[in-house]
């Protein structure tokens, strides 16, 4: 009778911490890669013809399902990057405030601390851009990545263009900026491409050279660290790893320089590819891929114009038209790669449209948690496309919403096919970003996307009925603050 006794007793105390740890274990680790200023048709994977070899980032593709209607929230850093974190369209916010002020609101859902109330350890490493209350930089650096659920933070407040220049680990500078550094640019490219980088601060130790590789063995260690150690070993991890690459000032070490056929940036952008290939390598060696999810994907199109194509034969943006800033595809599709061993097929592909504020409710899902009412206004979870049970002619999302770079006043609104901006011109980079319209022509664009997706005919003046039905829909989505239900 003790026996049978005990029996029920152990039974009782250790199938409810049995089930937690199978829980555990069915979430996978996450790994989010978010690189710099990549465009839709630099990795091959994406375009048979660029001059760039991304032999990692190829690999990705072959073991799991590669996005081709995938989009930035914005098609600039910053929005960009608020959006991913938050589930939230940028134009939602003030990200003008990021130099001085967090844009991600105290308490604010985002990933991080999304996946911490799931039992992950959540770490980031690179390229912030989102804000710190700054008032000095040899005190604390309150608002950034440890404010919004990460347990660690290594990296930088901005892009090494925009000073001042110095890692932040935590919440406080390693070495606060006290040396200064000349502006520089290259001969042969755009004032804002080649070695192109700001004047201002900098800390007495660092070569922006070296951002890159510092970044990655900084990753490297947040994944061994974990990996060695056996006693968490039913702890899943986020790491969410933003190198500011191959975003300017283009600095490919003595490896890649001269290796590509797209010049130094196309030389960078096989470096940025070689270090995603030593992380990847990193889970390969720590016997942990066939448990992590991994999504890889760039913030915003590039800084590559059509005379940059014509001279070196490389299609930075892969046909889409424009570039970084822009309302136009260049600006804002991305490359999107998911792999997820076991529950993603290898080399599928996916036509449907997802924006990167749809992160944070797919994890969401993952984990089988439930999203708050007030958090992820804009996120929908891909997780059936990513599984194969949503029909591929069935939207997972809700229109995506989107403001321009440069033009704050354009807006551009994606339902289905259709795709309208809300004025004439690119509304970033491009030239001309606006154009004032002429008398009895078109107030708008207008344009199919899956008979013309190079954005060459605009439709407004064949379909009014769209072009006021768009119109409407995207006013809804800004009145209402939020386009989930």
């Amino acid at each position: 009778m003790f026996a049978l006794k005990t029996l029920y007793f152990l039974t009782a105390v250790l199938a409810p911490l049995a089930a937690l740890h199978a829980a555990d274990a069915t979430k996978p680790n996450v790994l989010i890669i978010l690189v710099d200023d990549m465009g839709y048709g630099d990795p091959g994977c994406y375009n048979p013809k660029s001059k760039i070899a991304t032999p990692h980032i190829d690999r990705l593709a072959r073991e799991g399902m590669r996005f081709t209607d995938a989009h930035a929230p914005g098609p600039l850093c910053h929005p960009s990057r608020y959006g991913l974190i938050t589930g939230r369209f940028p134009f939602r916010t003030d990200v003008s405030v990021w130099p001085k002020k967090p844009l991600v609101a105290a308490g604010q859902m985002t990933i991080a601390s999304l996946l911490k109330s799931q039992g992950y350890r959540t770490a980031m490493v690179g390229k912030w851009h989102l804000g710190f209350l700054e008032d000095g930089y040899e005190k604390q650096l309150p608002g950034g990545p440890l404010a919004c659920g990460f347990d660690s933070y290594f990296g930088m407040r901005a892009s090494t263009d925009i000073p001042p220049y110095f890692f932040i680990r935590g919440d406080r500078a390693v070495n606060p900026p006290t040396q200064h550094i000349a502006a520089h640019n290259s001969e042969g490219w755009s004032p804002i491409q080649g070695e192109y980088w700001r004047e201002g601060g900098i800390a007495p130790d660092l070569a922006l050279k070296d951002v890159l590789p510092r970044f990655t063995e900084e990753a490297l260690e947040v994944i061994r660290s974990h990996a060695g150690a056996k006693q968490d070993a039913h702890i899943p991890f986020m790491l969410y790893f933003a190198p500011t690459a191959p975003h300017t000032p283009w600095l490919p070490s003595a490896e890649f320089a001269g290796k590509s056929g797209a010049g130094m940036y196309g030389d960078f952008a096989m470096m940025v590819d070689a270090q995603i290939g030593r992380i990847l390598g990193a889970l390969d060696t720590a016997d942990i891929a066939k448990d992590t999810l991994v999504i890889f994907t760039s913030d915003n199109g590039p800084v590559w114009h059509e005379a940059d194509a014509q001279r070196l034969g490389h299609d930075s943006a892969g046909g889409l038209r424009g570039m970084k800033s822009d309302a136009w595809e260049g600006g804002h599709r991305m490359p999107f790669i998911v792999r997820w061993p076991g529950r993603v097929k290898a080399g599928t592909v996916s036509e449907q449209t997802i924006c990167f504020t749809d992160i944070l409710a797919t994890l969401a899902e993952v984990c089988g948690a439930k999203m708050p009412d007030d958090a992820g206004p804009d996120s929908f979870s891909f997780l059936p496309v990513l599984e194969g049970t949503q029909p591929a002619g069935k939207p997972i999302r809700a229109p995506i919403v989107m403001q321009a770079g440069s033009a704050a006043s354009m807006m551009m609104i994606r339902s289905g096919d259709w795709k309208l901006i809300n004025g004439l011109g690119s509304g970033g980079f491009s030239k001309p970003s606006s154009i004032k319209p002429a008398p009895g022509e078109p107030t708008v664009q207008l344009y199919n996307l899956r008979t013309d997706p190079g954005e060459h005919t605009n439709l407004a003046a064949e379909h009014p009925d769209k072009v006021k039905e768009l119109l409407a829909a995207m006013q809804a989505s800004v009145e209402r603050g939020r386009s989930r239900p």
